[in-house]
């Protein structure tokens, strides 16, 4: 408290926590680890940071903090940074640590959300680099409603081999183009070795860079400066910025509640549909709008998606990645052709403290640039996301349509109960052009965790017989970086008696996108009959973690929340 009993403007809740004779054994500790009495009467800002050095994608996130920090000095703040976990879906991917993924956006959103109610912060920075981040961090800044943003760490570099831009998905299809005998050793280390030359998150539109983009025109981070790659040395000048702009959300008192609306995450959905993201999207922004108590189904995804047209040229269905996208014009750019199409709420405000119709009028395209098209240029009429329902999906599942041409498929299924084996039966040859590859009890309780396919669908895409003939779905998730007729979030699960659990061997599965239809052809009568004999699996877990969320997880169509 000031010298004449007023509070600094902006320390609202940390009052209780270190003024008065009382606060002094607080103010004491605090002052052991070199808070200063002055720092102390200042606001008082938290920076949650996903940190560490388990993966590129938060490797570089100390250095970021650290310019958050002088940001928030400089305008009058006091930072005090923590920590919390993170899971590198890139390294975890198709091994049992993959189930560890989806599970952490539950802990990163809880454990902020413990942190900054027990110190009673006056406002909030999370720093987020990875998938699970974005949306973990939001969750808990939505829960905690104080002046608060999120700062994506930003993208890696592309990398480079015989003239080819590459990301982490190459990889994976390199995987598959191995196993084919289509690739030999030196090649697969020569992909491996060039892929990913530094920090930042996978390059192409996948799920990080889908979520951070979205998250811009969500409203709760600052739009144009998230966008920044993680190599460039703006990145720094950026997170000051972002330490300055949230110490002017916590003197004017602006908090998540005025910036999370329906309208905003129409706006984010849009956004998603529009630059061809990823299907993860549809699992976080159903679990924000759930932390923000705001209605949002699976269906409203398909509703926005098929009126949204397709104009971001990104990878994985498109030729450039997230660098491009913001050398391009960025999402000032996207939000200003959407805006002029009459297609989202340029009203809805940022965290910056204007409109998004305001910051998308300062937006500058690049000459020349072909990643971000035009309304009347669009790549395809409408989105990249669509959900279907029918007999295998009553409560819906989700495909992205982005960088594929077939809208129907008839086929056998080849039914797998885990990942694992699909993986097997991939790599020994056993799947055949035509395939429908059923994985179940992958889902938010079976698996538990909902492990994400990209071992298997990066090496079905890397064996050029299969890649446009074979269909596949999963009661568990996609990596931003899946391409192909490939559905997600098969809902209900297996694992609860949904009726993806009844299908059998050499069924034949009809996948029907413009009429918005996954049946597998067999009657109702013989799904139930079948069910009626269906027994459920034990847990692969008896107790720790894993055991507690897949007794407190929600449908995936419901975002598989845990409250």
């Amino acid at each position: 408290m000031s010298s004449n009993g007023k509070s600094a403007p902006g320390k609202l809740y940390s009052i209780a926590l270190t003024e008065g004779p009382s606060r002094a054994p607080a103010r004491a500790m605090l002052r052991a680890v070199g808070f200063s009495r002055e720092d102390l009467a200042k606001p008082i800002i938290g920076i949650a940071n996903t940190w560490t050095e388990i993966g590129p994608c938060n490797y570089h996130l100390r250095q970021l903090a650290e310019a958050v920090k002088e940001g928030i000095r400089e305008a009058g703040g006091t930072p005090m940074e923590f920590n919390t976990v993170t899971i590198s879906d890139g390294i975890t991917m198709g091994t049992e640590g993959m189930k560890a993924s989806l599970i952490s956006r539950e802990i990163i959103a809880d454990s902020v959300e413990l942190v900054a109610r027990g110190n009673q912060f006056d406002g909030l920075v999370a720093i987020a680099g990875c998938d699970k981040n974005m949306p973990g961090t939001v969750m808990a800044l939505a829960r905690l409603d104080i002046p608060s943003l999120m700062l994506y760490g930003g993208s890696i570099a592309p990398g480079h081999l015989n003239g080819k831009d590459l990301t982490v998905q190459d990889v994976f299809e390199a995987v598959g183009s191995h196993a084919a005998g289509k690739l030999d050793d030196a090649g697969l280390e020569a992909v491996e070795a060039n892929a990913c030359p530094g920090s930042g998150a996978c390059g192409g539109q996948f799920t990080a860079n889908t979520m951070a983009m979205a998250c811009e025109f969500l409203g709760i981070s600052p739009i144009g400066l998230s966008g920044v790659p993680a190599f460039l040395g703006e990145k720094l000048v950026a997170s000051r910025e972002a330490g300055r702009i949230v110490m002017q959300l916590a003197r004017k008192g602006l908090r998540p509640s005025q910036i999370i609306t329906p309208q905003a995450i129409n706006n984010a959905i849009a956004s998603v549909a529009a630059s061809g993201g990823s299907t993860n999207a549809v699992l976080h922004f159903l679990a924000i709008a759930n932390e923000m108590g705001i209605p949002l189904t699976i269906d409203d995804f398909d509703r926005i998606s098929s009126k949204t047209p397709l104009l971001c040229d990104l990878k994985p269905g498109g030729r450039y990645v997230a660098v491009d996208y913001q050398a391009a014009g960025g999402s000032r750019l996207l939000a200003k052709r959407l805006i002029d199409a009459g297609l989202i709420d340029g009203s809805c405000l940022n965290v910056t403290g204007k409109t998004l119709a305001e910051e998308a009028a300062a937006a500058h395209e690049t000459s020349g640039q072909n990643v971000i098209h035009t309304v009347t240029d669009a790549i395809k009429p409408t989105g990249g996301l669509v959900i279907l329902k029918g007999n295998l999906a009553p409560e819906g599942c989700v495909i992205k349509v982005a960088g594929h041409k077939r809208l129907e498929h008839r086929g056998p299924a080849r039914v797998f109960d885990s990942e694992d084996a699909a993986f097997h039966a991939v790599e020994s040859g056993q799947i055949k052009p035509g395939d429908v590859m059923v994985i179940r009890y992958e889902g938010p309780k079976g698996g538990p965790g909902m492990r994400e396919m990209l071992a298997v669908t990066a090496a079905v895409a890397g064996i050029p017989e299969l890649s446009e003939t074979v269909a596949l779905l999963t009661d568990g998730r996609f990596s931003g970086a899946t391409r192909g007729l490939m559905a997600g979030h098969v809902a209900p699960e297996a694992a609860v008696r949904g009726p993806i659990a009844a299908v059998r061997e050499g069924d034949t599965i009809h996948f029907d996108i413009p009429n918005r239809k996954l049946n597998v052809e067999i009657s109702d009568a013989e799904i139930a009959s079948r069910l009626a004999t269906w027994k459920q699996p034990a847990p692969r877990f008896a107790r720790g973690v894993f055991r507690k969320y897949a007794d407190s997880v929600s449908s995936a169509s419901q975002g598989a929340v845990t409250n």
